[in-house]
């Protein structure tokens, strides 16, 4: 095996791939054993298919198509990719993400410190679970570590980044060493299975796990390390620019299967849609459903499957009547039209002059500002407790609608509830956009810190507004933006949880109690609408206490991956479609 791996690198740094043919042959000349065992590694997710340890072409893809349902089997270093899918066509195919090397000659240690979070090994099933959790919230598919080759025997070894403050697993990453693994000659490793916490208000994490992978297997006398990144991911690319690797010319091959369908069915319509629109156009490319694109810019687009036309805005569509829109529009019928249901909703009145709304405040003492008809938390203000402050509220609100509507305030947590087709299908506590100190940097800075990495995890949809409403909800915690947040403190800079000013999300669909469920199903039928995103004031996800704030005609599915909204969607829309499997 030494031979097999000594000979593909020497060809692979020369950029000459041998054939399988004269790879057996160089074998056969230096008398090399010729029964060695094709390595099959693995990793908790799918197995590593190690491809110059394989005799020939037909054994590769035979182990390929042995791939168990649910795991991603990967086969990497394949000398001959045409010969493997040769054997194969309609079930494998060539990956398309890129192979890159890092000679550690050319590596150069971090000149910037991140503090906040340390590394270690994954070593207990909570460990497991946490990281598990992470590559849910990625898309990833989760380890199962009873099904891990073991370290000895040339395994994985998992690492996780532990925020300090508070113990969360904030990252992952994967590292093999190639040389226990198929005594590589070339003493060389490999990196899988990066992963962020996208919530994560840490900078520099995805760095640091890379850099620290990179001295460890460094200080154990090797000498590179690969990795695979899809070809498109060009924010992961450019870290890996930074850090020095460079393009790899060798190839990976995989099964065709519903686990890898984005990668062997080819992009879907290339117009700019937000992530709330491709997730759906994604959706129904995948199923072979024509897309035509409308306006992009708007999320505006058609759909197609036999003779049957729908056409959607994002998670809006033809089957949503102007009746039910309208509903959902104007917050005051929104609340009467829940309360006739029997559903519980907060006291509301319209905004008027100053007595009329001290008043208000006075019976209630704590309120709820926001426009008639306003969307993505704009215009919005919580928890007001002082004619000034509501009489400021109302001016901000007018910018938005001339109406204005006050609320009683109802403490707890924020929780959106997808419904489509009268069923639940997500539900997710979205919690206020916040910050983390660092005892050097501003308030200020911070947030514009925390709003670019909100930005980038979310297509440009997440930012946080330095206007008022920051600005007052940082205040009232007793600083201002230009205060020096101290170290490992946790700030909460808005007070509505919207994605659009910032706010994250947590998935509770699993623990969702069922009086809630019920409730949110009744709201929708209340409305008479298909699809449709209820926001409603709970003390915890798994308990019956509620409150409904409003309901939203279109609702951000990408927001709740990994459930399946955009599927439900579609199959609403299209209920003859079927999705396309390997």
């Amino acid at each position: 095996m030494k031979a097999n791996a000594s000979i593909y690198n020497q060809r692979l740094l020369r950029g000459q791939p041998p054939s399988y043919e004269r790879l057996q042959a160089r074998l056969a000349e230096d008398g090399s054993a010729m029964d060695a065992e094709p390595l099959a590694l693995h990793c908790g997710w799918g197995r590593l298919l190690i491809g110059h340890t394989y005799p020939d072409p037909a054994t590769l893809a035979d182990d390929l198509l042995n791939e168990k349902p649910g795991e991603r089997d990967i086969a990497l270093y394949v000398a001959a990719p045409q010969q493997v899918l040769a054997q194969s066509p309609q079930q494998l195919f060539l990956d398309p993400s890129d192979t890159l090397r890092l000679w550690f000659s050319d590596y150069r240690p971090a000149q910037r410190v991140f503090r906040g979070f340390r590394i270690r090994r994954a070593q207990n099933q909570d460990d497991w679970t946490a990281i598990n959790n992470l590559y849910i919230a990625r898309g990833m598919l989760p380890i199962d570590p009873n099904l891990l080759t073991p370290r000895h025997l040339g395994g994985p070894v998992y690492w996780i980044a532990e925020d300090e403050s508070t113990n969360a697993v904030i990252g992952s990453v994967m590292g093999l060493n190639h040389q226990k693994a198929f005594n590589d000659p070339e003493n060389g490793s490999s990196l899988w299975c990066l992963a962020v916490d996208p919530q994560c208000t840490r900078p520099g994490v995805g760095e640091v796990l890379v850099r620290h992978l990179i001295e460890h297997f460094q200080s154990r006398g090797l000498a590179y390390l690969d990795l695979s990144v899809l070809h498109d991911n060009q924010q992961a690319k450019n870290l890996y620019n930074k850090l020095g690797f460079r393009n790899l010319p060798t190839f990976a091959i995989k099964r065709k299967n519903g686990i890898n369908e984005k990668l062997f069915l080819g992009p879907g319509p290339q117009a700019e849609f937000n992530p709330y629109a491709r997730i759906i156009v994604d959706e129904a490319h995948r199923r072979g459903i024509e897309v035509q694109v409308d306006d992009a810019e708007a999320g505006l687009f058609t759909l197609i499957h036999g003779g049957r036309r729908i056409r959607c805005r994002e998670s809006l569509s033809d089957l949503t009547t102007a009746v039910s829109m309208t509903l959902c529009q104007d917050k005051r019928l929104t609340q009467k039209a829940l309360k006739a249901a029997g559903l519980e909703v907060p006291v509301q009145q319209m905004a008027g002059n100053g007595d009329d709304n001290l008043a208000f405040l006075d019976e209630h003492e704590r309120v709820v500002v926001k426009p008639v008809d306003g969307e993505q938390g704009q215009g919005v203000a919580v928890d007001l407790r002082t004619i000034d402050d509501v009489q400021a509220a109302v001016e901000r609100a007018r910018q938005f609608d001339s109406r204005v509507l006050l609320e009683s305030f109802h403490e707890g947590l924020d929780l959106r509830i997808v419904v489509i087709g009268f069923e639940v299908v997500a539900a997710a506590i979205r919690r206020p956009a916040e910050i983390m100190g660092d005892g050097r940097h501003t308030v200020g800075q911070l947030i514009e810190a925390q709003s670019r990495r909100r930005a980038a995890a979310t297509g440009g949809e997440s930012k946080i507004p330095m206007d008022d409403e920051t600005r007052r909800t940082v205040e009232d915690a007793g600083f201002t933006f230009d205060s020096v947040l101290p170290a490992d403190q946790r700030l909460a800079v808005r007070r509505t949880a919207n994605l659009h000013t910032g706010g994250c999300l947590e998935d509770v669909t699993a623990i969702l109690h069922p009086v809630l469920k019920d409730a949110a199903v009744r709201a929708a039928r209340a409305l008479d609408i298909p699809v449709v995103g209820l926001d409603l004031m709970v003390p915890a996800a798994d308990q019956p206490e509620y409150v409904f704030i409003e309901a939203n005609e279109r609702c951000g599915l990408a927001n709740h991956e990994p459930q399946p909204t955009a599927e439900r969607f579609v199959d609403l829309l299209f209920p003859h479609s079927l999705p396309v499997h390997g």
